[in-house]
Parts: structure tokens; C-alpha cells; sequence
């Protein structure tokens, strides 16, 4: 595989693979969604919102975006990454202490919350008077339970005399988003002053994500066709995380033919050789033909 995977490359004159999976704020292409999200977190940090969400589906780009905007917060702010929250278990002060590189006072109880808690109250109020601010980072956090985000909470009314000291970004599935707006988590959905919903790419909006990361990765952005592009969207549903692996199987694919273009008959063989596990049950190809007058259309 790496070496088919150095070969096309080489065939499709790519310097880098265009499609990997790893999120990477390099590649980021920028719809008017993905704008709109980067917008967001940075007015939540602009503005010391006490919370800002950013949902999205699976595959949808959060972490991505996310990423990107860490690398652009300003240096007077401390930054503390959890990057999986992890279902089911209430450690969120604990894994906060870590994030932030606290340390608890020797020979009390490690894993008591209320020492966590007081740990980080006297280091946030110390960075406040150092003039710097702090913003804690939550990746999946649809995995926390509600103890979990009202420990969080109650973090966030630590102050000193008018100036909050902490600011939280929470990254998650719409289920974050279902959650929060419970009644019982009333109090934590008043201190959410941004957010944002990413959703999936149109049909527009694939082409273009498409288009961009080839030209990013030295390539031609016509490598794929109009048509094809046109189903990769209808098979992914415009979920970026899935266009990229139907992507990187079809440029194999036509690398190991000969091709040097993708056309929407590669991404058919694709999916039916089962190959792209994410493809729904049992689709056939476009109806749609592949050519007309004998060419890709």
C-alpha cells in the first residue's frame, strides 16, 4: 500500500496525499460554514464568553477547524487541550488539572473534588493576576454527562472582582448541543454566549473541497470530474471525513488503471468492490451516465 501509495502520487504529480484522514489545519478548506465557525470561536474568545459551543455531525471538520483556531490564540492566554472525553466517567476536574498542567497539593487525596477544585481556583486567580487568561478546550465533549458539565460550570463563576478568569470551548456531536438546552442544565446553557452548527457540505461545497485540497497538495484540481465529484457528494452526503477516504480510494483506483483522471465510473468500482466501508447498503451505480459521446462529461 505505500507504495502504490508513493506511485500515485508520482502519476497524478502530487506532493502530498491530498485526502488523509488526520485532521490538518493546512488542508482546511474554507467554505462560507467553515468561516462561520472559525468566526464564532474567535468571537467567543474575543468577547471572555463564559462557554462557547461548536457542534457538527461526524467527519464534519470541528476538529479541524478547531485546531486551526488554536494555533492562533494569542500568547497572554493559557491553553489547556482535552482532546477525547472520554463516555461515562466523572473525571472532569481531574483531567482540567492535567489539561492545565496543575498540580495538587502533596499528600491530599488525588482524586478528591474538592481539593481539584480548589487547586484550580488558586491557579486561574494566579493567572489573572499575572494578566494572562485561560481557555480550556473540549474535543467530544457530546461524551460528558451532566455532573460532568456542571462541574464545568461552576468553574466558570470563578472570578476576580468583575473579570471572569476561565473561559471553556466545548467540540462535540449535535447531541452536545440537545443536551445543554435541557431544562436541568439551565443555568449552564445562560453562560453560553457563542455558537455555531457545522454542517455538511453541499453539492457546491464538495466540488470545491475537492478542487482545494488537490491544488494544496501541488495538484491539478481537475483531477476529478464534474460527475464525479457529483457522486462522491451524493454517496458521503457531503461529510468531509468520508469524502476523504472515497477520495484517496478512487485516486488509487485510477492510478492502478492507468487514468489520469477520476471519473464517476472509479467511484462506483469504489463502492461496489466494498471497499469504502461508509457506503450505504447495497448502492448501485449513477444512473447517470459516465460519458457522453464517449467522454467524461
Amino acid at each position: 500500500m505505500g507504495r502504490a501509495l508513493s506511485y500515485y502520487l508520482d502519476h497524478f504529480g502530487l506532493q502530498a496525499r491530498p485526502f488523509a484522514l488526520a485532521p490538518d489545519p493546512a488542508f482546511l478548506f474554507w467554505s462560507a460554514e467553515h468561516r462561520g465557525a472559525l468566526a464564532m470561536l474567535e468571537y467567543g474568545l474575543d468577547t471572555r464568553a463564559p462557554i462557547t459551543l461548536l457542534t457538527g455531525e461526524i467527519g464534519a471538520g470541528k476538529t479541524t477547524v478547531l485546531h486551526y483556531f488554536i494555533d492562533g490564540v494569542p500568547d497572554d492566554v493559557t491553553t489547556g487541550l482535552i482532546s477525547n472525553a472520554r463516555p461515562g466517567v466523572n473525571d472532569i476536574l481531574r483531567r482540567v488539572c492535567a489539561a492545565l498542567e496543575v498540580e495538587l497539593p502533596s499528600g491530599a487525596a488525588q482524586d478528591d473534588s474538592a481539593v481539584q477544585f480548589g487547586a484550580l481556583q488558586e491557579f486561574l486567580l494566579a493567572e489573572h493576576r499575572a494578566g494572562r487568561r485561560v481557555l480550556v478546550i473540549i474535543d467530544e465533549a457530546q461524551n460528558l454527562n451532566r455532573d460532568a458539565l456542571e462541574d464545568l460550570r461552576m468553574l466558570t463563576n470563578i472570578n476576580a472582582g468583575r473579570d471572569e478568569v476561565l473561559q471553556l470551548l466545548l467540540s462535540g456531536q449535535p447531541e452536545l448541543r440537545a443536551m445543554v438546552r435541557r431544562p436541568d442544565l439551565a443555568q449552564f446553557a445562560q453562560r453560553v454566549a457563542s455558537s455555531y452548527h457545522l454542517p455538511r457540505l453541499d453539492l457546491a461545497g464538495v466540488g470545491g473541497y475537492i478542487a482545494a485540497r488537490l491544488r494544496h497538495a501541488g495538484g491539478k484540481p481537475d483531477i476529478f470530474s464534474r460527475q464525479a465529484a457529483h457522486r462522491i457528494h451524493q454517496i458521503t452526503e457531503g461529510t468531509p471525513r468520508l469524502i476523504n477516504q472515497l477520495c484517496d480510494l478512487a485516486l488509487t483506483y485510477a492510478y492502478a488503471q492507468g487514468q489520469g483522471r477520476v471519473t464517476r465510473a472509479i467511484v462506483d468500482q469504489v463502492v461496489q468492490d466494498g471497499v469504502f466501508f461508509a457506503a450505504p447498503a447495497g448502492p448501485g451505480p449513477d444512473p447517470a451516465s459516465d460519458s457522453e459521446n464517449g467522454r467524461d462529461a
